[in-house]
């Protein structure tokens, strides 16, 4: 077992303080426009993010996530990127699990760590040799709860939109493309791109409005604005629990929609989640 790990370990070429907490490529919006010949592409997960520092388990923005023992006890010492977690269309129940101080056993034997990068100390690799690195050490560790993500490509537009819909109709959120030739860059960048069948956006919740019908003594939606000023209503999505007990005034929600109106109003807004500041 220890020659295993002895093999790994000349594999690894990154101290774990050698990349500061904040330092996490963020994707951008995917364009028509883009050669997705240049891409590696794979499924983009809707869970936490985490970085594996090569110590600790951390959020994007440096927060400490409250993992098990076992959960990282033989993770190697390099820097992860990747997301927890569970199932598709489970967002709620992954983030109930990991944000508790104390971790409940049975909730964590649920996650995976679904790993898409492992940036290199001096940053001269490109994704494509990163992602090869960080198979080929994850292959060797073999374990269970952490698992390379694996990438694909397209040699078309019309390929690409075809696979987005094969993931979409399983349930999967949407596609990641990372260029195969770019190193590792820290921030928003156009070498990582997300591509999903909708838009994703944020908006601030200014008021609850009641509901009627079967909505009647609940809340029927609420009243939003975005950062561009823009006020509208949102009145689906939710469950009748959320109705309930509604998202606070003051708070920001993640809302799905389908373009714009010519007033600048986003069509077809669907409630998607709060977003969790710490998160």
């Amino acid at each position: 077992m220890w020659i295993r790990f002895f093999l790994i370990g000349l594999m690894i070429s990154l101290p774990a303080s050698s990349i500061a907490q904040t330092d996490v490529q963020l994707a951008t919006q995917f364009s028509d426009e883009t050669r997705v010949k240049d891409y590696l592409i794979s499924e983009k997960y809707d869970g936490i993010r985490a970085i594996w520092t090569g110590s600790k388990l951390i959020t994007r923005k440096g927060n400490d996530i409250n993992a098990p023992q076992w959960f990282t006890e033989k993770l190697p010492n390099i820097w992860l990127d990747g997301e927890l977690w569970t199932q598709r269309d489970d967002f709620a129940n992954v983030m109930s699990i990991v944000r508790k101080k104390q971790p409940v056993e049975h909730e964590w034997r649920q996650i995976k760590y679904m790993i898409f990068d492992a940036p290199d100390q001096e940053r001269s690799m490109t994704f494509e040799q990163r992602y090869a690195r960080y198979k080929r050490i994850l292959d060797h560790l073999d374990l269970p709860h952490v698992i390379p993500v694996e990438q694909f490509t397209v040699a078309s537009l019309p390929e690409l939109y075809d696979r987005l819909n094969e993931y979409v109709a399983s349930g999967a959120e949407g596609l990641m493309l990372h260029r195969k030739m770019a190193v590792f860059e820290s921030g928003r960048t156009d070498n990582l791109l997300k591509l999903k069948p909708y838009e994703e956006k944020e908006a601030k919740v200014i008021a609850l409005l009641p509901g009627q019908g079967k909505y009647e003594h609940k809340m029927g939606a609420i009243l939003v604005e975005m950062p561009s000023g823009v006020r509208f209503k949102i009145g689906s999505g939710f469950s009748d629990q959320e109705r309930e007990n509604p998202p606070a005034v003051g708070s920001t929600v993640i809302f799905k929609h389908s373009g714009f109106t010519q007033r600048g109003i986003p069509r077809f807004a669907v409630f998607q989640r709060l977003r969790y500041s710490v998160y």
